[in-house]
């Protein structure tokens, strides 16, 4: 990879990403654009690497995760990388009501549907095809019933890089005929970035900028109340930068809820119309990164809940907020709160959204 900074068109290829414990192989897709090297898997369509410069060109991958397939299937792993659907983060107590029929979806974290369900969209195999020397398309198709959700599903998440920009273009289909059921809909990428290079520590020193002035308030088990919050006062008051560790312990009641950052920050995006959502530097290496999107919220998690996890990348042994992730999505819970941006989806339907990472240095 060339570290000058001299973009040039991007490189795309086709490699051996390992297979999983039952023998299925995965393959691993790499995007080079000369400043930036981004390996992305068929299994979860997971972000498996983001090589990025420093200040001083010295190159480093920025993402956690595991060398191959297999490690992603390691019990405790926390969504690694990985496109979460059918709905990321919470619905309470996995249940919600449709056109006046109630659903029981799959409960995974305490007695809450999280992230999908026991088998989201994380641990399938995608399929994948080569788009133009630009990116990869990664496809999925989830029936009808697809851990408690109604209505087929077919998913594509688009990986493009150009100039030390990583884009994430997300489109799905409610698949159902006319007059067959309406689904809900909520995809995002749990990708744990730590710009001082993966196995670098806690991100406590990185400086968090959220230009929102307005978080969406949840309780003791991190479901939405339906309120809303003013940043200004509060530890969530980011709209200037921050250290991360100067908020994430704070004695407030939001963030003893969360042991940290958990919270969705309300943007004022449009359909097709992305605005910053976020920056974090990383004052050591200089690495910043920039998040853009048309959803109507990001969500900062600051791994608050991240175990001690060996066998990761390089032999490397993660702990607690050795990572924070950037989760660009409709709010939790929402089929539950009919005051929120709608997530449902209807027959012949069609969702796209765009999400897009932008890595320089300062």
């Amino acid at each position: 990879m060339d570290v000058t900074g001299d973009p040039q068109v991007t490189s795309v290829s086709r490699q051996d990403g390992g297979a999983l414990p039952d023998g299925t192989p995965v393959e691993r897709w790499v995007l080079d654009d000369g400043t930036l090297r981004v390996a992305v898997l068929t299994y979860g369509a997971v972000l498996q690497q983001v090589i990025a410069p420093d200040r001083e060109g010295r190159p480093a991958d920025v993402v956690l995760g595991f060398d191959d397939a297999a490690g992603y299937r390691t019990p405790g792993q926390p969504y690694h990388g990985a496109v979460i659907g059918r709905y990321a983060n919470r619905i309470a107590d996995g249940r919600f009501t449709l056109n006046e029929r109630e659903y029981q979806l799959a409960r995974n974290h305490g007695g809450q549907h999280l992230h999908g369900g026991v088998e989201g969209f994380d641990t399938r195999v995608w399929r994948a095809q080569e788009l133009d020397g630009a990116g990869v398309r990664l496809a999925l198709t989830s029936p009808d019933g697809d851990q408690g959700y109604p209505g087929a599903l077919d998913v594509t998440v688009d990986y493009t890089l150009a100039a030390g920009e990583l884009t994430l273009r997300y489109t799905a289909t409610n698949a159902e005929p006319a007059g067959g059921p309406d689904t809900i809909l909520n995809l995002t990428n749990h990708t744990y970035f730590n710009l001082a290079g993966h196995a670098a520590g806690e991100v406590g020193a990185h400086l968090a900028q959220l230009p929102s002035g307005r978080i969406a308030l949840a309780d003791e088990r991190l479901i939405p109340t339906g309120a809303f919050g003013d940043v200004a006062g509060t530890p969530f008051d980011l709209r200037e930068p921050r250290p991360l560790a100067a908020g994430w312990d704070a004695d407030v009641e939001q963030i003893a809820h969360a042991g940290g950052y958990d919270h969705s920050w309300i943007l004022d995006a449009e359909p097709g119309r992305p605005v910053l959502a976020a920056r974090v530097t990383d004052p050591a290496s200089g690495r910043v990164i920039e998040v853009r999107t048309d959803q109507p919220a990001v969500h900062l998690y600051s791994g608050n809940m991240m175990e001690p996890l060996a066998g990761a990348k390089d032999g490397a042994v993660y702990g607690r907020r050795w990572g924070f992730c950037l989760e660009t999505h409709h709010l939790p819970d929402s089929p539950n709160h009919p005051q929120f941006p709608t997530t449902v989806l209807h027959p012949g339907e069609t969702f796209t959204t765009v999400t897009a990472f932008r890595f320089t240095t300062a």
